[in-house]
């Protein structure tokens, strides 16, 4: 199963690229819960604590598709990098002075979230370019998305570890200046440095003017919706089951599915078309939430909580596949950055939509909300068959094997995006 991983990795620059866009995204990766320590620390209460994460999300949601246009218009290390040390000043300035003044530290949260370089779209920018063969970008893809899963059960340990070891405020500052080098390490890479994006069409839209990505995005929406009420179900099950452990192992159980399913998926080359690919993806993940809402005691929760994770990492690399198939000739940063917003701008209204209905009708409700999304999002695909089949906008269309919408195709090679 790991050989199709191995020969990414033994790739020239494949495990650089991989491993310091993962230290580079460690900030944002654990953000959420160093300013909450961190405001807990100066004697905020979670009102503030909470007020301000939200502040860094939609930040940062705002942020990735903006900066992500300007990687595709200048290149990597001109915008990452700068991006990188804007966000890790900006998280200085709110360590330095702490949550007083107000207003300060709100400017210098937006400021962080915003800044945050678009890492994520980036490596799947490159991946064509770093790769020997084309068949073995999917298994980048999904290789990806386990390491995502990874990351962000790593660095909430690592937080908590720099705290334990010296401060809320050194936990800041000491993230950030390791996403900083990460970024680094990215940005000074032979790949990094010679990718140029393919010529693109001067339109104010950018990526967001092909159909297909609009009807992907729009499908992604709502597995980010899932997710996110996921998290608040969950902490309603664990009051009544056990307290913080409890909602600890679902949440890792949760990981843990996803990283099992993304390993699988990932080991082997799939045949057909990844629109329909995606459609029985989607459509398992969304029966796999179902039994939550049977709430049985804390050992089979977890057990339950493992299996609807299974399909999240298949269904996020292979729309991956479709994002940089539907991407516009030179937006394929941003476009990859849209779908990061979209799946973050998900989950916190997934997040929103989750408390009311758990506050009404109890956890069991609330574990309705995922599957609800899971189906919606399905149905948007269905919807939109025809769109996701249809070449991007300034494709050229020939007759042709490669045009064929129904063969195997995964990322197009003749994009113009190879360094």
């Amino acid at each position: 199963m790991a050989a199709g991983y191995l020969e990414i990795l033994r790739t020239r620059h494949a495990a650089r690229l991989l491993a310091g866009t993962l230290t580079g995204r460690l900030p944002n990766a654990t953000a959420a819960i160093a300013l909450v320590l961190f405001v807990r620390a100066q004697g905020g209460g979670y009102g503030l604590a909470g007020a301000l994460a939200a502040v860094y999300g939609v930040a940062n949601a705002v942020g990735q598709p903006l900066l992500g246009r300007l990687v595709d218009l200048r290149g990597q290390p001109r915008v990452q990098l700068p991006a990188a040390l804007a966000s890790a000043l900006a998280m200085t300035v709110l360590a330095l002075s702490g949550t007083e003044p107000l207003p300060l530290a709100y400017a210098a949260v937006a400021a962080a979230g915003l800044f945050t370089p678009p890492l994520e779209g980036g490596l799947r920018a490159l991946w064509p370019s770093v790769l020997r063969r084309e068949e073995q970008v999917p298994t980048a893809y999904a290789m990806d998305a386990v390491a995502q899963e990874v990351m962000f059960t790593v660095g909430p340990l690592l937080v908590t570890l720099c705290v334990s070891l010296w401060s809320e405020r050194a936990a800041l500052l000491v993230l950030n200046a390791v996403g900083v080098l990460g970024a680094l390490w990215v940005v000074a890479s032979p790949p990094s440095r010679a990718w140029r994006s393919a010529p693109r069409e001067a339109h104010w839209l950018g990526a967001l003017r092909s159909p297909g990505l609009l009807a992907l995005l729009g499908a992604f929406l709502f597995v980010g919706v899932a997710l996110g009420s996921i998290t608040v179900a969950a902490v309603s099950y664990a009051d009544d089951h056990g307290g913080d452990a409890v909602y600890g192992w679902l949440m890792a159980a949760l990981g843990l599915g996803a990283l099992m399913g993304g390993a699988v998926y990932g080991a082997r080359r799939w045949s057909g078309a990844p629109e329909r690919r995606l459609r029985i993806l989607v459509a398992l993940l969304a029966v796999c939430y179902l039994p939550l809402m049977l709430m049985p005691g804390a050992p089979g929760m977890v057990a339950l909580s493992v299996v609807s994770g299974v399909f999240l990492a298949p269904c996020i690399a292979c729309a991956f596949v479709l994002v940089d198939r539907h991407a516009p000739a030179g937006t394929v940063t941003e476009a990859f950055s849209w779908l990061v917003t979209t799946f973050t701008v998900g989950s916190s209204v997934g997040t929103g939509l989750a408390g009311p209905v758990v506050q009404s009708g109890g956890a069991a409700a609330g574990f309705a909300v995922p599957g609800a999304a899971g189906a919606v999002s399905l149905l948007v695909l269905l919807a939109t068959t025809r769109v996701l089949a249809a070449p991007p906008p300034g494709a050229v269309v020939a007759c042709s094997p490669e045009n064929d919408p129904n063969r195997a195709a995964e990322p197009r090679f003749s994009s113009g995006d190879r360094a």
